[in-house]
């Protein structure tokens, strides 16, 4: 995850407000030929954005209008992107009808909640692009009835870097945002991503996902259990955005993996393990030093460590089972944010290389 920039953050725009802009410009330019530019529309919170166009033209029936998406000061894969709208007639009494251009995806599996075989256009985007087409039919007096087709060129490529092709949304980007603001670093997009993998995997009947704090301890976990694609959730360092999520989705079996550093801060209590939220407690690490039975000088020099890496592979050089002691406390944190009774949680520590360090066995949280 990058770092956050210093000084104040620049907020931005959601691929469903960038798509609800166009649309809405595109529109009117097919009823008047004269597209606005810059094109305003109303956001969910009542906000009232423009948008300048990126391209614009009329076509042998209807018009397209691309928007740049701007995300701000967020760390978005899609910021750059040209999120471009079609728009022409629809058959009487079909209303808005949304289709899927290039680098835009479909949906494969059911669990989201769009239907197999739908474009993959949120319901809050797809209602954002129905007002602003609304408000653009009220000041046209154009056609209720149109199509609108979504495009994002490279889509298909940049889709390869989310969590798309897991979910089984294939063919390019999903249309996403609730608010239609990107709010710098809050993440709200990976972890969307984490909730539609538990809804996925519980719509194909799994009874097991394995959450990762990255890739090498997700390939790890995927070796030990022999994990399909659809159960693994790529939890990053949210674990209580994904143990919240289960609490009220669950599975019967949950697995949270990650490296020595991470289990260790989910140990001592932190459910986002990312540095922002807070470092490693060596003074904590080094109590559990004593715990697990290490000699005093040890456990007084772990606050001079310079990482919890460097503790662990000292630990293990006299034969210290600290890892297993840090799972045990990660297993009772992350219990309780599951809180499920009947649900069975493990914790799996990995070194660098994805070597096991420590795994709790499966026990039930209740």
């Amino acid at each position: 995850m990058d770092e956050m920039p210093k000084g104040p953050l620049r907020r931005g725009w959601t691929t469903g407000a960038c798509a609800a802009a166009a649309a809405k410009s595109a529109y009117i330019g097919w009823v008047t030929h004269d597209f606005p530019d810059p094109v305003e529309i109303t956001l969910p919170g009542g906000q009232r954005p423009a948008f300048a166009l990126a391209r614009h033209g009329l076509l042998v029936e209807g018009a397209q209008a691309g928007i740049v998406k701007d995300a701000g000061d967020d760390p978005d894969v899609t910021h750059g992107a040209t999120v471009i709208a079609r728009v022409g007639p629809a058959a009487a009494g079909a209303g808005i009808v949304f289709h899927a251009g290039e680098g835009v995806g479909t949906v494969t599996l059911p669990g989201l909640p769009l239907a197999v075989g739908e474009p993959a256009i949120n319901p809050m985007p797809r209602e954002m692009i129905r007002q602003a087409l609304a408000d653009a039919q009220a000041s046209t007096g154009g056609p209720r009835d149109v199509t609108v087709t979504l495009s994002i060129p490279g889509g298909e490529a940049i889709a390869q870097k989310t969590m798309n092709p897991r979910l089984g949304i294939v063919g390019g980007l999903s249309i996403l945002g609730t608010t239609g603001i990107v709010i710098p670093f809050s993440c709200a997009a990976w972890i969307h991503s984490i909730h539609r993998g538990i809804d996925v995997a519980r719509a194909a009947g799994l009874t097991h996902v394995a959450g990762a704090t990255g890739a090498t301890s997700e390939a790890a976990i995927q070796r030990l259990h022999g994990l399909g694609e659809q159960a693994l959730i790529d939890m990053g360092d949210f674990a209580g955005g994904m143990l919240k999520y289960l609490r009220k989705h669950p599975v019967q079996r949950v697995t949270v993996a990650g490296g020595f550093a991470k289990m260790v801060k989910l140990g001592q209590g932190m459910l986002d393990l990312h540095s922002r939220a807070g470092p490693v407690d060596f003074a904590w690490l080094s109590e559990r030093v004593r715990e697990a039975g290490g000699e005093e000088a040890l456990a007084a020099w772990v606050p001079q460590a310079n990482t919890a890496l460097e503790v662990l592979q000292r630990a293990q050089r006299v034969g210290l089972k600290l890892a297993d002691v840090v799972a045990a406390h990660a297993w009772t944190n992350a219990a309780q944010s599951l809180g499920v009774a009947d649900a069975e949680l493990e914790i799996a520590v990995f070194d660098r290389e994805g070597g096991l360090a420590a795994r709790t066995p499966f026990r039930k949280v209740g």
